[in-house]
């Protein structure tokens, strides 16, 4: 589910290369990546090998009251989870979560979620706040972040009026998770909190 103290930590959602994944690179995820091979092995599915993926990162900066009543309002419980719930993003799809018993730096599970389930569930709550098509990419680093911060947002809220634009940090956690989630598949990388 969202992490409500997400703001004071200082969280980034961040993608990952392929050598970090796979545990060839410095803070690795290579055991993650290991454990959700055997799992996908188990189900009669092919392993998961990332690309080395263009960058990604975010800085989650905003409270997430007003993403936590959108969510609860448009979402049943399993899809807001689905959406929201998880500690890796990868771009296969799966029937739902798969949970791993190795711990990182916000739980004591590794929860991996799949990318195009994550598009499908911002993609209907950007529908639900009327977001406008041309928010920003996230092409670079922190730019959503930017966008947000130094006034970007406000300025298209003027522009391009709407419901979105009545809560602009609800705004940018649909933009995140939409975001996060076509940049994963695109660029066939995993994408983690850091």
């Amino acid at each position: 589910m969202v992490r409500p103290t997400v703001a004071g930590m200082g969280i980034y959602l961040v993608s990952v290369g392929a050598g970090q994944w796979l545990g060839d690179e410095e803070g690795d995820l290579g055991e993650v990546a290991a454990a959700l091979d055997a799992e996908l092995k188990r189900r009669g599915l092919p392993a998961y090998e990332p690309a080395p993926g263009e960058s990604f990162e975010e800085k989650l900066v905003p409270p997430m009251a007003g993403f936590d009543t959108l969510c609860r309002t448009h979402l049943s419980l399993e899809e807001y989870q689905m959406l929201s719930g998880w500690s890796a993003l990868v771009p296969i799809l799966l029937d739902g979560p798969v949970r791993l018993p190795i711990e990182n730096s916000y739980d004591d599970e590794t929860v991996i979620a799949s990318a195009p389930r994550v598009l499908a569930l911002a993609e209907h709550l950007a529908q639900a706040i009327g977001l406008p098509p041309d928010v920003p990419r996230a092409r670079h680093p922190l730019e959503l972040t930017t966008w947000l911060l130094d006034g970007g947002a406000a300025k298209q809220a003027t522009a391009s009026p709407g419901p979105w634009g009545e809560d602009l940090d609800t705004a940018f956690y649909v933009v995140l998770y939409l975001r996060a989630a076509q940049h994963a598949i695109r660029h066939n990388c995993p994408l983690v909190f850091a």
